[in-house]
């Protein structure tokens, strides 16, 4: 099957698939009143998929299955969408048009949707995208939870020196103010600082917000974001943690529209734009021009210099037996695996790691507000 480009109001223009030559899918213009574009999460996603294919499995048409999922919504946007998709679909729309319209499904969602509602395979293509976000809600689910022990113990940890600094050494403080003698070198660097952290610590508070937030904004930036992702990839263990990530999800999608029989090259294309991810981008837009010249997929993502042997080889194999959606699956499979034992042994470094840390610094504090009196009990014993 192929695939022209053509223009459309989604920014992504394809013809139909099995449509005539010259025949563009055309998108309806919307009759009914819109309220605002409604972002869906991951979760929510899978929920909406999983469900509608649970329906329609059971024998219901779709206008039914859209009524009961919109009296399940409990917010308003979220009831709004689905309800607007409905109506969408009343007038005459396909469920790809609607979805479409609705601007809160990405091309990769509204474009397998379309295969499968031109090939007969709409079944297929709902429950494949349920389990599409089901894994990449349990990826991300899988990396937060790994990462949230670490991050918890660094938060107690710069609360436990915050609190020491503010109402600890200050004590200490008053009663070195009683004695005179030229205090330690490192008792009068934890003292100024804990004036300091006193004196501004709202200062502080808004400027450590206002860097965070500056650097949020700055990642948004596409440009800024490209650097420094790039950039992540030559930093040992990260770069290659975010490679095997951003390759898991790569995998999946390919998988998916594969077996939804996508045209490879249109693949491609949608995994580049839903994959953000810049080096593995640039890498997917040179195999693609290599496919474009003749190459086997297998033989153009050789030339890219980024996967692995073993990933490659898998890609062979699937290639030559016509089963690139299942091989892809199970590389799927090997990098969510990957993932995994990565995570775990970041923790397992990362944990003692960090409580050295914490107890170095507070013992350096307590060491810098004892040495005085050590020093004073010392003369007093002379």
């Amino acid at each position: 099957m192929n695939m022209n480009k053509s223009k459309s109001s989604s920014g992504l223009s394809l013809k139909g698939i099995g449509a005539a030559p010259n025949e563009t899918v055309k998108v309806k213009q919307l009759r009914v009143k819109r309220v605002g574009i409604c972002k869906l999460s991951d979760k929510q996603k899978e929920f909406f998929y999983l469900e509608l294919f649970s329906m329609l499995e059971a024998g219901m048409d779709i206008k039914k299955s859209l009524d009961i999922m919109i009296n399940q919504q409990k917010k308003e946007k979220e009831k709004a969408l689905i309800k607007s998709i409905s109506c969408n679909i009343i007038e005459g729309m396909t469920m790809y048009e609607a979805m479409l319209q609705s601007k809160a499904f990405t091309p990769y969602e509204y474009y397998c949707v379309q295969i499968g509602e031109e090939s007969g395979q709409q079944l297929k293509v709902l429950s494949d995208l349920a389990s599409y976000f089901n894994s990449k809600v349990k990826l991300r689910s899988q990396i937060m939870k790994s990462l949230s022990y670490p991050f918890v113990i660094v938060l107690a940890s710069v609360g436990a020196i915050t609190f020491m600094l503010v109402f600890i050494v200050p004590m200490f403080s008053d009663i070195f103010n009683r004695f005179e003698g030229e205090l330690p070198i490192i008792t009068k660097f934890f003292i100024a600082l804990s004036e300091g952290a006193s004196d501004y610590f709202l200062v502080i508070l808004v400027t450590i917000s206002l860097i965070g937030l500056s650097f949020k904004y700055a990642l948004s930036q596409r440009k800024v974001r490209e650097k420094v992702q790039k950039m992540s990839i030559a930093v040992p263990f990260v770069g290659h943690y975010l490679t095997s990530v951003y390759t898991a999800r790569m995998c999946a999608s390919m998988s998916l529209l594969i077996s939804a029989r996508v045209p490879l090259i249109s693949a491609i294309k949608l995994v580049c734009k839903m994959v953000d991810f810049c080096p593995l981008q640039e890498k997917l837009k040179v195999a693609e021009e290599e496919v474009l010249k003749g190459n086997s997929f297998h033989d153009s993502l050789v030339v890219t210099n980024f996967f692995d042997d073993k990933t490659l080889s898998m890609i062979r194999v699937g290639e030559e037996v016509n089963k690139l959606d299942k091989f892809f699956d199970r590389l799927k499979d090997r990098f969510s695996s990957e993932i995994e034992s990565k995570t775990n042994a970041l923790n397992t470094f990362l944990e003692p790691l960090i409580i050295v840390l914490l107890g170095g610094v507070i013992g350096l504090i307590l060491v810098a507000m004892y040495l005085p009196m050590f020093k004073l009990s010392t003369s007093m014993g002379m």
